[in-house]
């Protein structure tokens, strides 16, 4: 399955806004993800799938609706089961963004990079992208 285009755009924005080691963009398939873009094709694949809906991090991102920073390897250990793959790619902090429409959690954009790399401000800027991914989500 190929990525699609219109992420292509968005993954660049961020990476001049925010930056990152690792950009992804999951579907929400309650009670799974599906990853529908990667920066990083070889290790995260699209169309992969994870359980997060019946996680923490789940009920706070896809749940309730709300962005989360996580910004060192514990803190990605308690969001995620692939935190090993994750920390091997050099990347112990995460910025989580839900894409709401309705207030329905449609899928999330995870910004990831070295731990200690982010702040409360960069989680804010990066919310700011979640309405472009909207028709992104929706198209697919």
């Amino acid at each position: 399955m190929s990525q699609p285009t219109g992420f292509h755009e968005l993954e660049r924005q961020l990476s001049e806004v925010i930056g990152f080691r690792l950009f992804t963009v999951l579907q929400v398939d309650l009670p799974e993800v599906v990853r529908l873009y990667s920066s990083n094709s070889e290790a995260y694949p699209v169309t992969g799938r994870k359980l997060m809906g019946p996680t923490p991090w789940g009920a706070h991102v896809i749940i309730e609706g709300q962005p989360w920073l996580g910004n060192t390897a514990a803190d990605l250990k308690w969001a995620f089961p692939d935190h090993g793959l994750i920390a091997s790619l050099g990347c112990g902090s995460c910025l989580s963004i839900p894409v709401l429409e309705n207030d329905q959690t449609l899928g999330t954009l995870n910004i990831l990079d070295a731990e200690g790399c982010y702040t409360q401000d960069d989680l804010i800027r990066a919310s700011t992208y979640a309405t472009s991914a909207i028709p992104l989500l929706k198209c697919v």
